[in-house]
């Protein structure tokens, strides 16, 4: 990883993922909604579950279904992922568990301990901070912009030539050419893989795919890219994972992304420069002072900028 592209990561990450944030005006209001609950159909007595039904009580906190939803989507995407109902037993759980701590900590008065006002004060600021560079990004992320971005990466960027292959990967050079006696007199390329191959792509007949060179492993790359369309290696490729046998299927330049198609990603990044640049602005006119971990002096520190 570059300085550049790790300074942008931690630029990032530190304010909160903002540039992430900032790619849709409704975006933060969107995540503070539940999501629309899937239709159900109607539970004895007319009512629906669509109809937002209370789910429990805690010492007279309701919680409703929309809460179990909100939560859950909360979780990694794996476990939104489950079938709701395998999971509804704990998300629901989870919401009295933590109504009744709540309750015990406001109880106990903590919210006006220095504690949680402190980090009441580090969200805030956080949520300042996010909001500002929303509001600044929102002003810079132009269509102008975001052409000229895509024009520089198609530039940076030129389509490559890619081929399709299939192998049949096995652990010794007697058994590849084995198989590539077997092709010879008229097996097939795909069921032999099947019966052979010794890795994932078996199961499809051998195919890995288009892929660019540098995508493999070079004495296969080397081998692919050499061949021409409907050839078979006539000895076996060697690698570190084994033994291949190859058969080029096809040969094509690589199409580029339309701009529609590459738009979210460029919103992202021009999202991610600009955030940068206003925070470069910022540290231009600030009066910083930076100190070693012990708090020492920092040697060669540039000299304060008078504000």
């Amino acid at each position: 990883m570059s300085f550049k592209t790790m300074r942008a990561a931690l630029v990032v990450a530190a304010l909160g993922s903002v540039a992430a944030v900032a790619l849709s005006p409704a975006m933060a209001q969107d995540a503070a909604k539940p999501a629309a609950a899937p239709a159900a159909k109607p539970a004895a007595g007319g009512s629906a579950l669509a109809d937002d039904p209370v789910v429990a009580r805690a010492n007279g906190k309701e919680f409703k279904r929309s809460d179990v939803i909100a939560l859950l989507q909360q979780l990694d995407p794996q476990v939104q992922q489950m079938p709701l109902q395998m999971i509804y037993p704990q998300l629901l759980d989870q919401l009295i568990q933590a109504q009744l701590v709540t309750e015990a900590g406001y109880k106990a008065k903590l919210q006006d301990s220095a504690e949680v006002k402190k980090r009441l004060k580090l969200a805030e600021e956080q949520f300042v901070q996010q909001i500002w560079l929303k509001g600044e990004i929102d002003k810079k992320l132009t269509q102008d912009k975001l052409k000229a971005a895509y024009d520089k990466w198609i530039k940076e960027n030129p389509p490559q030539d890619e081929v399709r292959a299939s192998h049949i990967l096995v652990k010794t050079k007697e058994e590849a050419d084995t198989i590539i006696k077997q092709l010879k007199g008229g097996a097939d390329f795909a069921k032999l893989a099947a019966e052979k191959g010794t890795d994932g792509t078996k199961d499809q007949g051998g195919d890995l795919g288009y892929f660019v060179k540098d995508q493999m492993v070079k004495p296969f790359s080397d081998a692919a890219f050499a061949m021409k369309v409907g050839d078979i290696s006539q000895t076996p490729v060697q690698t570190d994972f084994g033994f291949h046998v190859i058969k080029l299927a096809d040969k094509r330049k690589q199409t580029p992304p339309t701009f529609d198609q590459a738009t979210p990603q460029l919103r992202q990044m021009v999202a991610q420069e600009i955030a940068e640049e206003l925070v470069k602005g910022l540290e231009k006119t600030a009066k910083v002072e930076k100190f070693n971990i012990d708090g020492s002096p920092m040697a060669n520190a540039p000299a304060p900028v008078k504000p």
